[in-house]
């Protein structure tokens, strides 16, 4: 599943990246990193950008930007 896919307040959990891209590897650096559990809080009406919250900080990202990060729903 891809965080594009996901809806505003679900949680999922970083599995895999599929794509070691320039945006995905920074976003990692940011502390998006395998393993860390995100909620969604935010979308924007035409479905991007997509607002995430991880340990404690707000990010928002394009949909082209998170493509490369697959996730896991949670709870």
């Amino acid at each position: 599943m891809k965080i594009g896919e996901l809806r505003c307040g679900d949680k999922a959990q970083v599995t895999g990246y599929c794509d070691r891209s320039d945006c995905v590897m920074r976003l990692c650096e940011m502390g998006l990193t395998l393993g860390t559990e995100f909620q969604v809080t935010k979308i924007a009406p035409l479905g991007d950008p997509v607002e995430l919250c991880f340990r404690c900080q707000k990010l928002v990202v394009r949909s082209a930007e998170v493509s490369g990060i697959d996730v896991e729903k949670v709870g």
